[in-house]
């Protein structure tokens, strides 16, 4: 376990697993055993670590992923509905040019 490393609650860290300095770790995650955790990594709450963390490196999610991934495919999530529609008018305009070819 590093110097100035954040542990919140109920978070379950396996054996063997080795902690580096200034690391956060959110409530409820849990770590793997035989795993190397690096300096200034962050691991939001909830999250499922299951393989080694580079230092700086930041995730999220259960398996763990890039925290930047995470943020982007929420950002998409959201404008899914939209896309749909818009997929649905494209289709349709593709199908008219090629019923014109025929």
């Amino acid at each position: 376990m590093g110097n100035n490393a954040v542990i919140a609650a109920q978070s379950g860290i396996s054996g063997s697993t080795k902690i580096g300095n200034n690391v956060m770790i959110g409530g409820q995650a849990g770590i793997v055993g035989h795993i190397n955790i690096g300096d200034g990594a962050k691991i939001n709450a909830q999250s499922g670590v299951g393989k080694s963390l580079k230092p700086g490196q930041s995730v999220t999610g259960s398996p763990a992923y890039d925290y930047g991934q995470a943020i982007r495919s929420q950002a998409t999530a959201r404008n899914l509905p939209e896309m749909e529609k818009r997929i649905i008018e494209l289709e349709k305009l593709v199908k008219e040019l090629m019923n014109k070819k025929s």
